[in-house]
């Protein structure tokens, strides 16, 4: 009982508003709601002030710490996850290669992997959200927005000159591709946000190395979603035209 009463005062002191507190009574666990308290109680945020995103996979929260900076916190789901789908990604990459088989284990290294990306990513000059600290299912990463509003997707708020868009994302592809050794496989206008003028790459967690064995029909993918989007959207691009066109970038990235 004792112990019911701690976390009920934890949950209201990292989570003050009301229904954000009915949310992670519906959607997480007990063991989640101690693994964003380890988070919290080590520095990385202090409070957790609305949902910014929902989805099957994972929940993402917009967070402030002691100083007021805002953060954005991820949380991946260890019921409703694709747990099979999921497991696609890690079991052929070879820093993941040893992950068991079981909800808990596969949405862990998910978080731990998301993390990993997220560095290298940035290390290689791709603009994506800075990853700060993960436990478990939790990640702590930069919050993409401004002020507390969060930036839109790509999808929802397109840029005008879509020129430089498409120039933008070749240079992100051939980033990922020649210098980090990254597919991100799920490249497309939902996964890129729109921060006033700039553009953002997101949700990495599923992105693997070139040596994946199913990396090549990942990045197939992703050249086809990029040439779907841009021809939409006026300059008409095949598949084939986006993989020479990043492939152009090779000695220049």
């Amino acid at each position: 009982m004792a112990k019911e009463n701690r976390e009920e005062f934890d949950l209201r002191k990292f989570v003050p508003e009301e229904e954000q507190r009915k949310t992670f009574a519906k959607v997480f666990d007990k063991r989640t709601i101690h693994a964003l308290h380890k988070l919290a109680s080590r520095g990385y945020f202090d409070i957790v002030v609305h949902v910014i995103s929902t989805g099957k996979e994972a929940h993402v929260f917009l967070a402030r710490d002691s100083a007021g900076n805002s953060k954005a916190v991820k949380i991946y789901k260890t019921d409703t996850s694709d747990f099979n789908k999921m497991y696609e990604y890690l079991h052929g990459d070879r820093r993941f290669g040893k992950v068991k088989r079981n909800k808990r284990d596969i949405v862990f290294a998910w978080a731990k992997k998301e993390f990993s990306n997220l560095l290298l990513i940035n290390k290689v000059g791709v603009s994506c959200p800075m990853p700060i600290a993960f436990f478990e299912n939790v990640l702590v990463m930069e919050f993409i927005g401004i002020e507390e509003i969060a930036s839109p997707a790509l999808k929802e708020k397109p840029l005008e000159n879509i020129e430089k868009v498409y120039k933008t994302e070749i240079d992100f592809l051939a980033r990922l591709l020649f210098k980090a050794e990254l597919v991100h496989a799920d490249f497309s206008e939902y996964n890129i946000l729109n921060r006033n003028g700039e553009l953002v790459l997101i949700d990495v967690g599923q992105a693997v190395l070139t040596t994946h064995p199913e990396a090549e029909s990942f990045f197939e993918r992703d050249l086809n979603n990029v040439a779907n989007y841009f021809s939409k959207k006026g300059l008409k691009k095949t598949a084939e035209e986006v993989r020479a066109d990043v492939k152009a970038l090779k000695e220049k990235v």
